[in-house]
């Protein structure tokens, strides 16, 4: 028995973490427990060196003073805030009103409003209740199917998790030792690809299901104008001359700028002209632009100003993660206050939720560091390689059993837990097998969204449950009936998104140029053609020897080549010894 422990401590102990997750234990706590457990069993096994355990308290220190995790309570608060400044609200109001003649209208302004938040807040749980607040009792008083609303609205949410600045990305950043901004350029695409195809599902039902996805009636559109028009003509033109500007911009940025830097600069330029001309329009009172197009363009100022000051200042170089995230907060706070949507009261409510979520981070992080350091210990790292690398396929089986065991552990684990537990046992591996870390960051943090999805347990599908209504009630506006939505429907329409994610992660290993193009990589050396030269020493007159016999003088030949002259001393030495 003690020979079988000794040869399989390391799967026996991952196993026991398991069971001791599928018991309902704290994750934190049975991190901890199955680290200093095992690590005495390996002490009396004769398996772990006592003294392996006394790099515990520095480790702790470790991660107290890593400043990467600052950026973690930052964008947590910058979220929180931006939630009760009413930012979402007249975002979701606006760009419903602008998709709402169109079949689908509401889920594509549920959609980009999604991405716009995710790109601001980079919190799920914000996303989802701000938006199921906001938008779910407009879809169903228009007659939205109820597996689609509740399905767009908790997809759109998980947005957070993939476009920066999102909180997965800084944590897989410091368990695979890699830049958080290197992360953030590299799921930028991916981010708005993903987008993309959760736009392309919803245009797909409104072919196929048109009465699930019905355009907004006339009475709902409020934005018209005087000739009882809708106003996008004006809006049409100034967003071409928006795109122009932005074009024009990107062909001026020198060759070798990064895309994603490219984007959001030419993104910003693009903006600046329609705001400008917006103000230029309201103050001269010119009427060259309708009140659509000043609308929008006023409401997408704000979030797109903070997507600036937090992800423009990182790609450009400008502030690192942390500091993008400190102006982030501050900028959210600003816009609250100049809004008169916060007080005191929910100042506080928002501190002290970042300080339970940034707690909640860190208490796990140094369990996972207690269990990490006795994996290690008994040669656990080992035994994941061997397991891994014998894998048939190379490179590709690997990334399939990885993406399936994270995409199964996702049932039952949320995203942190996955970070901690999973990418510190499988990235050593990874980069052995010589693939990116950032890439493969950016493709386990596509998979980890799936774990916000699934059912039973995605926790933006009980964001979503905690606000949609469960029981029938009568609509304010319509005063017409509206029924409940039930927790099966909540499941079912969450099935199809998280099939479009398990797309997105065969198209980032099918296609890797959508991650690792937005990448900066140095140059690379080949070692074998690296030729080092020794520079000659100077000449100098020669030393006479030394009368008791010592090493003889060197010469000007000794001089010119250093190593001769340490040989011929050595020998000279060797000869004096009896």
């Amino acid at each position: 028995m003690t020979a079988f422990l000794v040869a399989n401590l390391a799967p026996i102990m991952f196993g026991s973490l398991i069971v001791f997750l599928l018991f309902g234990y704290p994750v934190a706590f049975s991190l901890a427990a199955c680290g200093l457990f095992f690590g005495f069993v390996g002490i009396e096994l004769g398996t772990i060196n006592p003294a392996f355990l006394q790099s515990l308290p520095l480790r702790m220190f470790g991660i107290m003073q890593n400043d990467t995790l600052l950026a973690i309570p930052f964008f947590t608060f910058m979220g929180l805030i931006l939630e009760r400044s009413g930012m979402a609200e007249d975002l979701l109001d606006t760009i419903g009103q602008l998709f709402g003649p169109i079949r689908g209208g509401l889920a594509y302004a549920v959609i980009l409003v999604g991405a716009m938040l995710a790109a601001t807040t980079g919190v799920v749980a914000a996303s989802v209740i701000s938006m199921g607040l906001i938008s779910l009792p407009i879809m169903l008083r228009y007659g939205y199917d109820r597996r689609v609303a509740s399905g767009v609205i908790a997809a759109s949410g998980t947005l957070a998790q993939i476009i920066p600045p999102s909180l997965v990305l800084i944590i897989l950043a410091d368990q695979l030792g890699k830049s958080v901004g290197d992360l953030y350029a590299g799921a930028f695409v991916p981010g708005f690809v993903l987008t993309g195809l959760y736009v392309g599902y919803i245009l797909l039902v409104s072919l196929i299901k048109p009465t699930f996805v019905p355009a907004l009636p006339a009475e709902a559109r409020t934005i018209r104008e005087d000739d009882g028009t809708s106003g996008l003509r004006s809006l049409g033109i100034l967003t071409v001359l928006s795109v122009i500007a932005a074009v024009a911009f990107a062909k001026t940025r020198p060759e070798g700028t990064p895309l994603d830097e490219k984007i959001v600069v030419s993104m910003c330029v693009g903006v600046g002209v329609a705001f400008f001309a917006a103000v230029l329009n309201k103050a001269t009172k010119l009427g060259l632009l309708s009140r659509m197009a000043e609308r929008v363009t006023f409401v997408l100022i704000p979030p797109l100003g903070l997507i600036f000051l937090v992800l423009g200042t990182i790609f450009l170089g400008i502030a690192t993660p942390t500091e993008g995230g400190a102006m982030g907060a501050m900028g959210a706070l600003v816009m609250a206050i100049a809004r008169r949507r916060i007080d005191f009261k929910l100042l506080r409510q928002a501190m002290d939720s970042t300080m339970k979520l940034s707690c909640f981070v860190l208490f796990i992080l140094v369990g996972a560091t207690v269990f990490s350091l006795a994996f290690q210990g008994a040669d656990g790292p080992v035994w994941v390689e061997h397991l891994l690398t014998g894998l048939p396929g190379g490179q590709l089986g690997f990334l399939i059993v990885v993406n399936i065991l994270v995409f199964l552990l996702a049932f039952f684990l949320d995203f942190f837990e996955l970070a901690f537990i999973i990418v510190p046992l499988v990235g050593p591996v990874a980069e052995k097998m010589g693939i990116d870390l950032v890439w493969f960051g950016v493709l386990l943090a596509v998979n980890m969204q799936t774990s916000f999805m699934h059912p039973p347990f995605g926790f933006a599908l009980f964001y979503l449950r905690s606000v949609a209504p469960v029981d029938d009630y009568t609509d304010k506006v319509t005063k017409k009936p509206i029924k409940k939505v039930t927790i099966e429907q909540i499941y079912w329409g969450s099935v199809p998104f998280v099939l479009i994610q398990i797309i997105m992660v065969g198209l980032i290993i099918a296609f890797p140029g959508i991650v690792s193009t937005n990448t900066t990589k140095g140059p690379t050396i080949d070692a074998d053609k690296v030729l080092m030269q020794m520079e000659k020493a100077p000449k100098a007159d020669p030393a006479p020897a030394g009368a008791d016999g010592s090493a003889p003088a060197t010469t000007d030949s000794d001089k010119e080549d250093p190593m001769k002259g340490l040989l011929e001393s050595i020998k000279s030495d060797q000869g004096k010894k009896p």
